[in-house]
């Protein structure tokens, strides 16, 4: 990614890039961008108002499984009756800091709690939390509805 192209300034400005390109990345090229990272943010509601928390996840097929610890602001967002979830968005990028070339993925959808002890189990296994807290029994699974993808090339 950084080759003489990605470096060129505009007017010669040192800390300017040149504009990039922004293509749309097809929903299964987004997904499976969101699924060779680890690292991304959740937004949901928090007291009547917009929260982002950044969250470790993987990918359960479509699904985004995030892990969270006992008391954390985010298990407060589902309880395990709500059969529909509640709506949050997930976000995740790699974008180089020179270059400023890298990709964003957005996903929107209902987050539910997943509640199957051989899920969790599984889960557990593959996801290994990102900070250290004693109790991390809880997991969201946010099912996709609106996947939006932007690349950002030369």
């Amino acid at each position: 990614m950084k080759d003489e192209a990605t470096r060129t300034t505009v007017d010669d400005h040192p800390e300017a890039v040149t504009p990039r390109r922004m293509g749309q990345l097809s929903r299964t090229e987004a997904l499976r961008l969101l699924g060779s990272v680890s690292l991304g943010r959740i937004v949901f509601t928090h007291q009547a108002l917009p929260a982002i928390r950044p969250v470790n996840h993987l990918m359960d097929g479509e699904d985004i499984i995030v892990r969270l610890h006992d008391g954390a602001t985010l298990s407060s967002i589902v309880t395990p009756t709500q059969a529909a979830g509640v709506v949050v968005a997930y976000e995740a990028d790699v974008i180089d800091p020179e270059t400023h070339l890298g990709w964003s993925v957005v996903v929107t959808g209902y987050a539910c709690r997943v509640t199957d002890e051989r899920e969790l189990a599984r889960f557990s296994a593959r996801l290994r939390p990102w900070a250290q807290h004693p109790a991390t029994s809880v997991a969201l699974r946010i099912r996709p509805d609106l996947v939006t993808g932007l690349q950002l090339t030369v």
